[in-house]
C-alpha cells in the first residue's frame, strides 16, 4: 500500500521533469496539503520553505507546470512529477531549466541561455527578480 514518508519536517522533495524532453526543470518541496493540491488542481504546487506557505508554480509569472504524471520511488520518499511548462521558463532567474549552470573545477559554468527578463515577468522589486 501507497504511504508517502515525509521527512521529520513534514516535506516530501519533488523533482520537476520536462513531459516531452526529460530534462529536469526543478526540485522543490511539498508537504501533504500541498501534494493533495497538486492533485486536485492538476498544477504542481509546492511548499516554500523560505516562506512558509504553498504556493503554485507559475501564479505569478503565468509560467505553470501542469502535471501528466506523478511517480514515487521505491522507498515513497520522493516524488517525480512529469509536467509540460506553460511558459518559457520555471526558473526565477530567467532559465528554462533551474539548473542552468555546472560546477567544475575552474568554479561554475553557464550551459543555458536566458528564456525571459525576470525584472519583466515578475517586476523590479518583486523578490523573484532579484538574482
Amino acid at each position: 500500500m501507497l504511504e508517502l514518508k515525509y521527512e521529520a519536517d513534514g516535506l516530501i522533495p519533488a523533482v520537476i521533469q520536462d513531459r516531452h524532453s526529460g530534462k529536469v526543470l526543478m526540485l522543490g518541496y511539498m508537504n501533504a496539503e500541498a501534494c493533495q493540491q497538486t492533485l486536485d488542481s492538476g498544477f504542481v504546487t509546492f511548499f516554500s520553505r523560505t516562506r512558509q506557505k504553498l504556493w503554485t508554480k507559475g501564479e505569478t509569472s503565468g509560467h505553470r507546470l501542469v502535471v501528466r504524471e506523478i511517480r514515487v520511488d521505491c522507498d515513497q520518499d520522493a516524488l517525480l512529477i512529469q509536467a509540460e511548462l506553460a511558459g518559457p521558463g520555471c526558473c526565477h532567474l530567467g532559465y528554462r531549466s533551474c539548473f542552468f549552470r555546472k560546477l567544475t573545477e575552474k568554479g561554475e559554468e553557464i550551459i543555458l541561455e536566458r528564456e525571459f527578463d525576470p525584472a519583466k515577468v515578475y517586476g523590479q522589486d518583486h523578490p523573484e527578480s532579484q538574482t
